[in-house]
């Protein structure tokens, strides 16, 4: 199967993801310290269905949620890109990473990524997201890579006002 690659860095690559990238995902998605300020981990047997959503995804609409690829090891060590509602208009923009690969600047350079493969798709006007307020690095990764705070806004999915920032294409 030849590998989809949406972006390609100095350190990593986003791909869309494969079946194959199951046990990787228990590492982030499925890891409760990773999620804990997104509602806690994805039960295990639920990945496979994330896996086929988000590939699903970007067949459909051209643009999804990515497996981020570290170029030295091959590994999967996160996930980042765009969770897409119905319209392409306005996507929000997210990444998760395994805990090992915390603190070495591969969400920053994923975050980055995303922006320029976001920016190839004209139809797509607004870029948003939000991060839990205790989520200090996740917050200045939203800034550096270009989005705009906005103020808190309330989220129905977490229950609670989160730092919500936006970036007009």
């Amino acid at each position: 199967m030849k590998m989809n690659i949406i972006f390609d860095s100095e350190r990593l690559y986003l791909r869309v993801f494969e079946a194959e990238d199951v046990e990787a995902l228990k590492e982030f998605w499925g890891n409760e310290e990773v999620m804990k300020y997104c509602l806690g981990a994805t039960p295990h047997e639920h990945l496979p269905k994330v896996i086929d959503f988000y590939a699903k995804c970007h067949e459909e609409k051209g643009l999804s949620v990515y497996a981020v690829v570290e170029k030295e090891t091959g590994e999967v060590i996160g996930g980042a890109g765009f969770n897409v509602p119905e319209s392409l208009e306005k996507v929000e923009l997210l990444f998760h990473f395994s805990k090992k690969a915390w603190g070495k600047g591969f969400a920053k350079e994923a975050a980055n990524g995303c922006i320029e493969v976001v920016k190839s798709h004209p139809e797509v006007k607004v870029v948003f997201a939000s991060a839990d307020e205790s989520n200090l690095a996740s917050l200045r990764i939203l800034e550096s890579v270009g989005l705009t705070f906005k103020g808190t806004k309330w989220f129905e999915d977490t229950k609670q006002e989160e730092p919500y920032f936006e970036m007009n294409l």
